[in-house]
């Protein structure tokens, strides 16, 4: 296994860097995030440092895992350490003659990449901020004309209506597409992965730990390698089965105490930030989270944080 690692890696603007592989090597000529091997006696962290001097002439001063993705192509086997870098030092530039280019998050598909960079690709368009649309009857009963109101631009929902019948829930999450496309949101079902078929327009699925606990892997759910897959984890263990079935997020909670759940223990920052210390995937601080939260979140090496009431408000 080929140990290396990879940046995903953003400027002031919002742009996300790229640069192209040589011609003459593995993959040649196809574009990926900046990165390359883990030398022996180097952490994954040292490494990344040093790649993005040497190939990039920039040092990295911000930075946190993102995920960890493991590819078996016909000639080798790569385990890639994703980082995200958020601020660097320096001027980036092809320091090895490579060409690179600054890309808009919602032009990334328009360049051709290595198989095992889907995961990434996928995982650099997560957001901090994951909402979680509330029940109807906590606000009024129409959930669609809330949504309306504060759905913000660009942003991942996930449509959360357990009192719906399978049916219900499908006319819902139609006109909850319509207003998604519209603000150039991802919607992402909840519970209901059969009905990914009938809402081309969806992102994805989300999902509940007890879903979790029966998959035994991606291939059982009607999804495709786009699409994204969270999951709700309570524990290490739920995090470590996310990353074996080839979940691409998981929120975990609950961190904080909630209004929904006031018996529930919550696990505190502490636990939170020793669960995601061998996290392979972006997970989410939930329970009793504020948009203020994001930055604590991400310091315990979270991707952000996820959320009903303290969020869409």
């Amino acid at each position: 296994m080929l140990n290396v690692v990879a940046a995903v890696i953003h400027n002031p603007q919002g742009q996300l860097l790229l640069a192209q592989r040589p011609l003459h090597k593995h993959q040649g000529g196809l574009w990926e995030f900046a990165g390359g091997k883990i030398d022996s006696g180097e952490t994954a962290e040292q490494a990344l440092v040093r790649e993005l001097q040497e190939e990039l002439g920039i040092t990295a001063t911000q930075y946190r895992p993102l995920l960890t993705v493991e590819h078996h192509y016909p000639d080798k086997s790569v385990r890639l350490n994703v980082f995200r870098v958020t601020a660097f030092e320096g001027q980036a530039h092809g320091a090895e003659g490579q060409p690179i280019v600054w890309v808009k998050p919602e032009n990334l598909h328009d360049y051709q990449f290595p198989a095992a960079n889907l995961p990434i690709l996928k995982a650099a368009l997560l957001p901090d901020i994951y909402y979680i649309s509330p029940e109807a009857d906590e606000i009024g009963g129409d959930l669609l004309t809330w949504l309306n109101q504060h759905l913000a631009q660009h942003s991942f929902l996930c449509l959360r209506a357990k009192q719906l019948t399978e049916a219900q829930y499908l006319t819902l999450a139609q006109q909850v597409a319509e207003l998604c496309q519209q603000r150039q949101c991802s919607l992402i079902i909840h519970q209901h992965y059969k009905l990914l078929a009938q809402l081309p327009m969806a992102k994805g699925v989300h999902l509940t730990s007890q879903q979790l606990a029966q998959l035994q892997s991606r291939q059982q759910l009607a999804i495709s390698p786009e699409q994204y897959l969270w999951v709700s984890a309570h524990h290490q263990q739920d995090l470590v089965k996310a990353w074996l079935i080839g979940a691409d997020a998981a929120s975990l909670s609950p961190v904080c105490p909630t209004a929904s759940h006031p018996a529930q223990l919550a696990m505190g920052w502490q636990v939170f930030e020793d669960t995601l210390k061998t996290a392979k995937l972006p997970v989410y601080a939930l329970g009793g989270m504020t948009k203020e939260d994001v930055n604590l979140a991400q310091q315990c090496g979270g991707q952000g944080v996820a959320g009903i009431r303290g969020l869409l408000t």
